[in-house]
């Protein structure tokens, strides 16, 4: 459908540039301005855009992804399509939305902030408007920290000055130089506008390793106790979250005026993933890579991903990251 709108309105901005040869001045000059005017119409249908069409969220469609596509965390879905819901469908939010997503590496965190990309851009994390840093990329040697600190507060002020509804991701956040994100502090605060731009309509996201111990710990005790890990609430882990990312010398949070300051909106728990959902993650890479998902293959990709502790062999020690080079093997 999108093709042969494409098409008619190239045939009629073409057609009217035929036309400017044979008629008229006065025609001429009409004909012209209909072919500017297709011109920009075809532009615009073509190029992204800070606006409703291209920028708009799909609850629906959160919520879904959230619980077909994210396994054993009821925590973190919960607060993400709670939080993000209320900030996207608040017209004069009074600060840009601030999630910090922590846990082990193939829990989530990444694929979720995907999720929202997704849901929110029409490009999903291919939109101009969603921007992602990784520390070893972006910011690899502490001697440039100054330097590094100017160019994240130029970065974040062109892209929000461009658009208000601007995602910034910050991936790695366990590897970067402390001191660093508190150069964007005020972009996170409770203020109406900085040097004419307005933050509040934009979302930043924190990923990071750190307090995943704590995170772990908490799972273990649930299930030594003979509790379901579904039992565990944010409660029982937010403030242990916090603590744990803000005594971290080798976190990027460490000492933060961001948690400080009462600036995060969230902290998010991923919880340890456990042998039911490692059979999940690959059900459902099979699918989506277009095969029929077979029970017996993702047990065998499950069974040969390592858990601890070693003797009980809970938890996945990465999680679902190793999923999709593993079924390369059995498919």
């Amino acid at each position: 459908m999108k093709a042969t709108h494409l098409y008619l309105l190239l045939h009629v901005f073409l057609s009217a540039s035929v036309l400017v040869h044979t008629f008229e001045p006065f025609t001429t000059a009409l004909v012209v301005g209909l072919g500017a005017t297709l011109g920009r119409t075809i532009y615009n249908y073509l190029h992204e855009s800070c606006d409703s069409k291209w920028i708009a969220l799909n609850a629906t469609g959160l919520q879904v992804d959230l619980e077909n596509k994210m396994f054993g965390q009821h925590i973190a879905s919960r607060i993400i399509l709670k939080a993000v819901n209320g900030f996207i469908t608040n017209d004069n939010p009074k600060k840009p939305l601030v999630l910090s997503l922590h846990g082990w590496t193939g829990t989530g965190k990444n694929f979720v902030s995907q999720l929202i990309a997704d849901n929110i851009y029409k490009e999903g994390m291919d939109s101009n408007f969603v921007h992602m840093f990784t520390s070893e990329l972006h910011f690899p040697h502490s001697s440039h920290l100054d330097t590094y600190k100017s160019q994240l507060q130029q970065w974040i002020k062109g892209n929000v000055s461009n658009c208000a509804q601007s995602m910034f991701i910050f991936d790695e956040m366990d590897k970067m130089h402390p001191g660093l994100i508190d150069s964007i502090k005020p972009y996170l605060d409770y203020y109406d506008k900085l040097d004419g731009v307005s933050y509040r309509k934009a979302i930043f996201i924190f990923l990071s390793n750190a307090g995943g111990e704590s995170i772990t710990q908490t799972a273990l005790d649930f299930w030594k106790a003979g509790r379901a890990r579904e039992e565990i609430e944010l409660k029982d882990l937010e403030t242990l979250l916090s603590l744990a990312v803000f005594n971290n010398k080798k976190s990027g949070l460490w000492h933060t005026s961001l948690i400080d300051k009462n600036l995060v909106d969230f902290f998010v728990p991923f919880l340890p993933l456990e042998y039911r959902h490692v059979v999940q993650c690959a059900m459902a890479e099979m699918k989506a890579r277009g095969h029929r998902p077979d029970r017996g293959v993702a047990d065998q990709v499950a069974k040969d991903v390592v858990y601890f502790p070693k003797s009980e062999r809970v938890f996945s020690v990465k999680g679902c990251k190793t999923i999709q080079s593993k079924l390369d093997y059995y498919l």
